[in-house]
């Protein structure tokens, strides 16, 4: 990142749109995470989740979400990735629906990128985008036909440190949402869209009306109208499946849907009910979207959604192409395809993609089962989801392979996440921060729990301890001694085992990896 895109980026205007949006909305924001602590520490004294009596008459009532606009009334597909300049184009090209440019679980947020990414997304919005490979002087451009652009910015819970205001870092879901907007908005209205969000790990109808506030409050500063801004919540935390009619409802002048994020969900499902000896997963593989709980939780969803005139979007494939293996590509191919058929079939209006080969995959089984540009019209009266259903423990077993798959992913991805790489292909699949947030906390479970394997043995401190070194050593075959020693393994493997092997379980692994990624000294300071 160049001091001249830099300066373009963090302009006088737009440094002072952040201090207001910080000034009025961090201190707000810090009750709301102080709220999430309280209510983690009444689940871990017993208090089971379930849905709230006080809030009943939203559920029960007749309310809508406010009119969707014309460019998001069809998201068959959508695809998902980082904020770099050539994946921005690729995916804007890929054919899919709309794109949604991640701030959070696919970048790391290092000063560089985070600037950087804002840089792409403007000159993406403005048409001017171009990116030359390196190494072989391919020239990639915008096609004349492009998805519909929607931006994820960070989470609640993640700061921007290195930008401060009044002593405090600004909260990373302002800094990223209020620069796009800063730099964006007009410009999209002017183009007949508008300023669109993905809102991560919600986990509560308050924290929605936050985001309601934070749309409010720049429509107003940057003069233009209230309501323009349209935003889909991603249900990935288990308190948020509880409270999907009230966070619509919240957002309901903005928001635009509800999406399935399976990922998150799981690791949300281990977090949220860590103190639980009944809640112990199996393997991170057997935790699939026909388990009983991820069902009803789609299903609800889905039948929320259409029930308020809002869009019901279906989860991540996380699979890839498999190279030089026409077979295993096929196999991979074919899950894609019947996870697909299942979400059609059930009533979503779309689905999420991590690769544009997969668009056309996706795309074929929803046209396959479903009429139109969305499935608004199936209300599914059939669903009666209770605590019961959400609450399930999936059912399978634990093995060794499963341990070491765990151990290989989580060691891998940190390591990649530490050089600044937020979105990592590893055994044929999309590795994020969600995914391995699962392999990290379903270790520190089953050590917690005494969980056994299914060949007995308990999984222990030591059998994790034993197994790093190993996998290790693998992964330096797998991928060869140079890319090895020039990576950040040391650093991965402490961080790793800090988190696995804690006393308490830690509320995000990029929280505590933060400090290693970047120089975190204020670098704006207002």
């Amino acid at each position: 990142m160049t001091e001249s895109g830099t300066n373009e980026i963090l302009t006088e205007g737009a440094v002072a749109f952040l201090a207001g949006l910080t000034r009025t909305f961090a201190p707000r924001l810090d009750a709301l995470l102080a709220a999430r602590a309280a209510r983690r520490e009444e689940h871990a004294h017993g208090r089971r989740l379930d849905f709230d009596p006080a809030t009943r008459a939203i559920r029960e009532g007749s309310w809508r979400v406010g009119k969707i606009p014309h460019d998001l009334q069809r998201r068959i597909v959508e695809i998902t990735g980082p904020v770099d300049r050539k994946m921005i184009i690729n995916a804007l090209n890929s054919g899919a629906d709309a794109f949604m440019a991640d701030f959070e679980d696919a970048t790391a947020p290092s000063w560089s990128n985070l600037l950087s990414g804002q840089l792409n997304l403007r000159d993406a919005v403005r048409g001017t985008i171009s990116f030359t490979e390196p190494a072989t002087g391919k020239r990639y451009e915008l096609a004349a036909k492009r998805a519909t652009l929607i931006v994820r910015p960070r989470g609640l819970h993640l700061p921007e440190s290195h930008m401060t205001v009044d002593g405090k870092s600004v909260p990373g879901p302002l800094f990223d949402a209020g620069l796009f907007l800063f730099h964006n908005a007009r410009a999209l209205i002017e183009r007949g869209s508008g300023p669109y969000f993905y809102l991560p790990k919600l986990e509560s109808a308050a924290e929605a009306a936050w985001w309601n506030d934070v749309f409010v409050h720049a429509a107003n500063e940057l003069g233009f109208p209230r309501g323009v801004i349209k935003a889909t919540v991603l249900i990935e935390t288990l308190p948020a499946a509880f409270q999907m009619d009230e966070i619509l409802h919240a957002l309901r002048e903005h928001a635009a849907g509800l999406n399935c994020g399976r990922w998150d969900y799981i690791f949300s499902f281990i977090k949220t009910r860590r103190d639980d000896p009944d809640a112990v997963l199996p393997d991170r593989a057997q935790v699939g979207m026909t388990q009983p709980c991820m069902r009803a939780y789609t299903q609800l969803v889905i039948r929320t959604c259409h029930h308020r005139g809002a869009f019901a979007m279906g989860g991540m494939a996380a699979q890839i192409p498999v190279k030089n293996d026409p077979a295993g590509n096929a196999v991979a191919l074919e899950r894609v395809r019947a996870d697909k058929v299942r979400e059609a079939t059930d009533g979503h209006d779309g689905t999420w993609v991590a690769h544009p080969a997969l668009v056309s995959v996706a795309r074929e089984a929803f046209a396959a089962n479903m009429t139109g540009d969305n499935q608004l019209g199936r209300l599914r009266e059939d669903v009666n989801v209770t605590a019961a259903d959400l609450l399930q423990t999936p059912t399978g077993t634990r093995t060794e392979e499963g341990v070491r798959l765990n151990v290989r992913v989580g060691l891998q991805y940190l390591e990649a996440w530490l050089r600044g790489n937020g979105a990592v292909p590893l055994y044929n699949m999309m590795e994020d921060a969600a995914t391995a947030e699962i392999s990290r906390t379903q270790l520190w479970q089953w050590i917690a729990h005494r969980a056994t394997l299914d060949d007995g043995r308990v999984v222990t401190r030591e059998i994790v301890q034993q197994l790093v070194p190993e996998e290790l050593v693998r992964i330096r075959t797998e991928i060869g001694d140079e890319s090895f020693r020039a990576g950040r393994f040391d650093d991965a493997r402490a961080l790793f085992l800090e988190l696995v092997l804690a006393e308490e379980l830690d509320e995000f692994l990029t929280l505590r990896a933060y400090p290693l990624l970047d120089d975190l000294t204020p670098r704006l300071t207002v």
